[in-house]
């Protein structure tokens, strides 16, 4: 055997940490808890909306807060746990989203709700980094890292499913707060398992945490997208305007102080790898395209085809049935033809599924719902995958924390931008609707707020004049997720374009 021979099984065996397959188990339930957690509030938002009666603003709120929080601190704190260590930031962050899901749970108005998930915000926004992070530094072995990479991948899309469906049985059972608690039991596993588990990693260098950048992150996020909530919900206004300048202008001095900073909170010269940014870019549309959509399609299921909570998560399951399929098997298709064709084929997949959805009507039968889903999940499944492991091993270990966040930053600011732009025009379609003869004005207000608000409130109404308020709001909400299909499918379908050209030469380690 030759000396290369040696060091090279020397270092083999050297990267390949022991336990570090058990350790990824511990690491994934906080993925899962997180998607878990985002795919129940669909289905309990007609149960929010009869007992909490929010506006239908404060119904978009609840949906997307939890999303600008998390976009506006996800660098931030992505980079703190390069500082202080990711394994303390996420078993923090585990304790503290398990108390605020108990607040969640218990939410007696619709401002509390909006408060408590902006608090899920910040909770979260410790997790998602510290995760793939972690998995940087568990696997360095570049196939067993697409690998683990497509199993974290994995769990979040087992998420999506498990949700709906144990979230749909809990509301079938229980009031709706108690899909929140369901949190609990898996922290604890995450915090008791994981403290003896996973090993500490962190920069050996990381300077300084710059609390003037963080605060220009937060509010520079939370500006733009509070701005492109209020443009789409209610056109140019002074608020969209002043949000707008504040966030960009809050963004401009970020990346400025960054430039100058010897210890940045996030490296503005990752940017330059045209792989890393065009990972992140595919990330972000991919997401706007998809979010706004999944928010209002469990609403469809419940409270236009009349399917119960629990058949409405089983109604979505191919989706995440696609994801998982396709993203434990990502990395070695990625290898074995490029990784352009592999993100530019899923994208353009998911693309033409939702423009299927276009076609979308009150009684379209499952079988072309099934099928458009479990499409769209094969397609999110290899894009997410592939583009998770460009841009881990497009930097250095230490700098894990930093580039995963970026990574989670355009995940959660494409949903809040999904929502607020998809969501806005369902519900500005929506709200157009023609209000039948003979309904009185106080239960035509309840009835053009949201779709959950109309049902509820037809059910004063003589059951004539219930029926055709119910199916008059059910048609105009059909509308509106089709026009949000189309605008998804264009999106989408250009994204995977730009993505074929960003990645052009890009290769996953061997």
């Amino acid at each position: 055997m030759t000396t290369d021979s040696i060091r090279t099984e020397s270092h083999i065996e050297g990267v390949r940490r022991p336990g570090r397959w058990l350790a990824l188990s511990v690491l994934v339930l906080a993925v899962l808890l997180v998607a878990v957690d985002a795919t129940v509030l669909g289905l309990a938002t007609p149960f929010l909306t009869e007992d909490l009666k929010p506006s239908g603003t404060q119904l978009l709120w609840i949906g997307d807060v939890y999303s600008f929080v998390i976009a506006g601190l996800l660098v931030s704190m992505g980079s703190l746990g390069d500082r202080i260590g990711r394994k303390k930031l996420l078993l923090i962050g585990a304790t503290a989203f398990g108390a605020v899901s108990v607040l969640t749970a218990y939410a007696t108005s619709p401002e509390m709700m909006i408060v408590a998930r902006a608090l899920l915000g910040i909770a979260g926004a410790t997790l998602m980094p510290s995760t793939l992070a972690l998995i940087r530094n568990l696997f360095h072995d570049a196939r067993e890292r697409s690998l683990a990479i497509g199993i974290w991948g994995a769990m979040a899309s087992a998420g999506a499913a498990v949700g709906p469906v144990v979230g749909g049985f809990l509301l079938e059972h229980f009031w709706w707060g108690s899909v929140f608690l369901i949190n609990l039991p898996v922290m604890a596993v995450l915090v008791l398992v994981g403290a003896k588990l996973i090993p500490e990693s962190k920069n050996p260098n990381p300077g300084p945490w710059d609390l003037p950048s963080v605060a220009l992150s937060l509010v520079g996020v939370i500006g733009v997208v509070y701005a492109v909530k209020e443009l789409a919900s209610h056109g140019p206004t002074l608020d969209a305007g002043a949000g707008a300048v504040v966030g960009v202008a809050a963004l401009t001095w970020f990346v400025r102080r960054q430039l100058t900073l010897p210890a940045p909170l996030l490296d503005m010269h990752l940017f330059r790898h045209r792989g890393f940014s065009g990972a992140v870019l595919a990330d972000l549309l991919t997401i706007l395209g998809l979010s706004g959509l999944v928010f209002f399609l469990s609403q469809f299921f419940q409270l236009v085809q009349g399917r119960q909570p629990l058949e409405a998560g089983l109604a979505e399951l191919p989706a995440a049935i696609g994801a998982v399929t396709a993203g434990l098997v990502a990395g070695v298709v990625a290898r074995r033809f490029s990784v352009r064709s592999v993100v530019a084929g899923g994208l353009a997949a998911v693309g033409l599924s939702l423009a299927v959805l276009t076609t979308l009507d009150q009684h379209t039968g499952y079988p072309l719902l099934g099928a458009a889903l479990l499409v769209v999940g094969v397609g999110a499944g290899f894009s997410f995958t592939v583009t998770a492991d460009v841009i881990l091993s497009s930097v250095p270990k230490e700098q894990a924390g930093a580039a995963s966040a970026v990574s989670e930053t355009a995940y959660e600011l494409g949903a809040a931008l999904g929502i607020a732009i998809l969501g806005s025009i369902v519900t500005g379609v929506y709200q157009s609707f023609t209000t039948p003869a003979g309904v009185p004005s106080d239960i035509a207000s309840a009835a053009h707020e949201s779709l959950g608000g109309a049902v509820e409130a037809s059910g004063g109404l003589a059951p004539e004049t219930a029926t055709a308020l119910v199916a008059s709001a059910q048609e105009a909400f059909v509308d509106g997720l089709r026009i949000a299909s189309g605008v998804g499918a264009a999106v989408l379908l250009v994204t995977a374009v730009a993505a074929w050209f960003l990645l052009r030469g890009q290769k996953l380690e061997k």
